[in-house]
This record gives structure tokens, sequence and C-alpha cells, in this order.
């Protein structure tokens, strides 16, 4: 337990801390518009303008913010298709990343890293793309949920108000891959898409409401992200599958809790 207060692990910490708290958020708004699997498409293609930015010798800002691109570029082609458009974005970025992997020096390490998490190796550069998007993140987060749930409950209001829908959906879209993008570079990509969609699932059927369902998917990630770093820390186990396990076991205990009492 004392690890977790060494300065060495200081920075890897608050990185983690971070994903913890943003991306339960994201899950909500995502598992309240039925696009969770979004995320996991999302995902993919990032982690792979990744692998092939580090391929390059891009920094991760660069190869971050063009995967996030591109993968926003990709949802709104795929959009009209649902899930199964999430789900060909992922194969896309699936097939990409592993070829990359195969064909490029680093590759193979890295693309290890993005499925293992490399959580405990992370640096500044990881804690300032995680605070460039967290910023503006919070900032928008109410003026996203009061315009894009009702868009979800409401489908005709903006067209028949005649409002700029464009701006509130597409900013989210990019922060969304932003945020999707620099925690799976430090967490795995697993780990974070498991972030986005199993404190949501959990809340959702424990709460009554909007905002207790979004205080206590943070509660979930942020107690998961702790016992999972300790944990991986402890007994020197790779961070993401240990994540996924706890985030899991969490999550499954509290949908049970709920349907036994």
């Amino acid at each position: 337990m004392h690890l977790i207060f060494d300065p060495l692990f200081r920075i890897p910490l608050m990185v983690g801390l971070i994903a913890s708290i943003l991306l339960p958020l994201l899950g909500a708004l995502l598992h309240a518009r039925e696009e969770w699997l979004a995320a996991l498409g999302i995902a993919h293609v990032t982690a792979a303008a990744q692998l092939v930015g580090a391929a390059l010798g891009l920094p991760l800002l660069a190869s971050g913010t063009i995967g996030a691109i591109v993968a926003v570029i990709a949802k709104q082609f795929t959009a009209q298709q649902g899930n199964l458009g999430y789900a060909l974005l992922m194969f896309a970025g699936w097939a990409v990343l592993y070829l990359v992997a195969a064909n490029s020096s680093l590759g193979e390490s890295l693309a290890h890293a993005m499925s293992d998490g490399q959580i405990f190796l992370v640096g500044k550069d990881q804690l300032i793309a995680m605070l460039l998007v967290a910023i503006p993140f919070l900032a928008c987060f109410a003026w996203w949920s009061q315009r894009l749930l009702r868009a979800r409950f409401f489908t005709g209001y903006e067209q028949a108000n005649k409002l700029p829908a464009w701006r509130w959906h597409l900013s989210f879209d990019v922060l969304a891959a932003l945020l999707l993008a620099f925690s799976t570079a430090s967490l795995g990509l697993m780990a974070s898409f498991a972030l986005v969609v199993l404190p949501a699932w959990a809340a959702f059927a424990l709460s009554k409401s909007w905002k207790s369902a979004l205080w206590l998917s943070l509660l979930i990630g942020v107690v998961s992200y702790f016992i999972s770093f300790v944990v991986a820390l402890s007994y020197d186990q790779a961070f993401a599958p240990v994540q996924v396990a706890v985030l899991f076991c969490l999550a499954v205990g509290l949908r049970l809790f709920k349907w036994r009492f």
C-alpha cells in the first residue's frame, strides 16, 4: 500500500485518477444515448493511429489528436449503421493496430502496452494530455448533458426549433475521442473501455435519477481504479487485466445486490 505514495508513481496515479473520473461520466452519456459500443470502435481507431504515430516518431499529443480526428470522421460516416458501424470501426482499428505491430520495430512492444496498460510508465506528457482534455470535458459536461439527452429522448426538438445541434454533437465526439485516445495510451484499450461501460451499467440499475447515476458511476470508477492500482503494483501484475477484473466483479456484484434486495 505504501508504494502508491512513492514519488515514482505519483504521476501515474494522477493520470489514472483523471481517467477514472472522466471515463465513467463519458460512459453515462454514451449509455443513455445507446452508443456505448462506439467507445470500443473509437478506442481501436485511436490506438491504431497512436501506434502508427509512434512508429513514425510522432509525439503522443500529435498522434492522439490525429487518431481522434480520424475516429470522429469515421464515426460520422458509420453513424447511420448504429452498433454495426461501431463494430466496423473496431475491426478496422484492430486490423491496423496488429498489422503495424507485426511490421515495425517498436510495434510489438507498443501493441502489448496498449493491451496490458502502461500506467506505471507514464510521464508528464501523458499527464499534460489528460489535463488538456479533462478541463474542457468537465467544463462542457453539464451543457452536453442537457442537450444530448434532449436530442436522445425528444428526437425532433432540435430540427423543429432550428437549433445549431452540430455544435454540441461535434464537440462531444471530438473530446470523447481525445479522451479515449489518451486514456488508451495510459490505461490500456480494454481497461479504458471497461471504465466507459461497466460503471454506467451498474449505476443505471441502482439509481433513480440522472445525477445520482453520474455520481455512482464516478464512485465506481474511482474505487475500482484505486483497488486495481494497488493490486497491480503490489503483486507485479499488468494493470489493464486487473482493472477489468476488479471493475467487472464490482459492477456485477452491485447488479446482483440490486436484483437480490
